[in-house]
C-alpha cells in the first residue's frame, strides 16, 4: 500500500511540474521587445507584451515580407523570397533570430542578455 501511495505522489509531482513548465514556456515573457531591421536600419521596435495582434508588411526591391504578431509572439507569416527559410523558422525564440537574407530583413529580441543556450 505504501508503494502505491508513493507512486501516486511522485506522479502528481511530475504532472504539476510539467504543467508549470508548459505554462512558463508558452506564456510570452513580459518586457520582450522585438526589433525588425532591414539593411542594419531599425524599422520597428515592438513591445510584444503590450502589442495587439496585427500584421506588418515590409517591402524590399519589389518583394514583400509579411510579419505576424499574435498572442505576444512574432513570426514571418509569408515572404516573396525564393527560399522561404525565414518563414520556415517559425516563431521568434530567444537566441534564434528570424533572418530573410534575400530581403535583408532581421527580426530579433532587443534584450542583449545571454540566454540559456549561450551559456
Amino acid at each position: 500500500m505504501k508503494t502505491r501511495t508513493v507512486c501516486i505522489i511522485i506522479t502528481l509531482l511530475v504532472l504539476c511540474t510539467a504543467a508549470v513548465w508548459c505554462l512558463s514556456v508558452m506564456r510570452p515573457k513580459s518586457g520582450k521587445t522585438a526589433v525588425i531591421s532591414q539593411n542594419g536600419k531599425v524599422l520597428y521596435r515592438i513591445d510584444l507584451s503590450s502589442e495587439k495582434d496585427r500584421t506588418i508588411e515590409v517591402t524590399y526591391e519589389g518583394r514583400k515580407n509579411t510579419i505576424e504578431l499574435q498572442g505576444g509572439r512574432i513570426h514571418m507569416k509569408c515572404a516573396d523570397c525564393p527560399d522561404h527559410i525565414c518563414v520556415d523558422t517559425g516563431w521568434l525564440e530567444d537566441g534564434k533570430p528570424i533572418v530573410c537574407l534575400p530581403n535583408r530583413l532581421v527580426i530579433e529580441y532587443e534584450n542583449g542578455d545571454i540566454d540559456g543556450t549561450a551559456r
